[in-house]
């Protein structure tokens, strides 16, 4: 039997991703939602969800000792952040008025702006919030089996990621400018959108992530 921890640090959407990764899951899978390292740290594969200010994230991370299990899970297991899970794995954010992350991948989280506007010069509500078309940079990722570029992900944020590398990126998408929404690296894989909201795109790529070897 292979575990999955949906690690639970009071900050995500613990039942919507913990639900969608059952739906997906086969027989000899178990997906279990705890806040217990031992628990984390014997599982197969890992999940960090995040969803609110970054500020609050980071502080609850750092109060549970999440930041220490979330780096010893990376260094012998795949790790899916989701959302601000994502963003929490870059170095800094200018969220609430600058944020130190777990510096796990290089990178920043930027605003879009208060005078974010589209390709024709019409001003775009902030945050981006809605249905976009995720670009897959690195098609033959195993993540993006099954699914197909352009495809239509589940999106809720006002930060986004910029990496400093472009061999992380895995996916774009644009929303007034071009951001960095899929990151890959060694056994991380992250994500700005909500695959648990994002219908059967979104189940695919968790399908696929319970199956990954990196």
């Amino acid at each position: 039997m292979k575990t999955v921890a949906v690690i639970d640090y009071g900050m995500g959407n613990l039942h919507s991703v913990s639900k969608a990764l059952e739906h997906v899951a086969d027989a000899n899978t178990r997906v279990i939602v705890t806040s217990d390292p031992e628990q984390i740290l014997a599982a197969d594969k890992a999940v960090l969800p995040g969803v609110g200010a970054i500020r609050d994230c980071m502080a609850e991370i750092l109060r549970h000792g999440v930041d220490e299990v979330v780096r010893e899970v990376v260094a012998t297991r795949p790790l899916l952040g989701i959302c601000v899970g994502m963003q929490v794995l870059l170095d800094h954010s200018e969220e609430n008025g600058g944020v130190e992350c777990l510096g796990l991948l290089p990178g920043d989280v930027k605003f879009f702006g208060k005078e974010l506007r589209d390709s024709e010069g019409s001003r775009l509500k902030v945050p981006h919030m809605g249905w976009s078309p995720v670009s897959q940079v690195e098609p033959s990722h195993p993540l993006w089996l099954g699914v197909d570029d352009n495809a239509r992900f589940y999106f809720v944020h006002s930060y986004y990621a910029h990496v400093a590398s472009e061999a992380m990126v895995v996916g774009r998408s644009e929303y007034g400018l071009g951001f960095d929404v899929a990151l890959g690296h060694e056994n991380i894989f992250a994500v700005q959108f909500h695959p648990e909201k994002s219908a059967a795109n979104g189940l695919q790529l968790l399908e696929n992530y319970l199956k990954w070897k990196p």
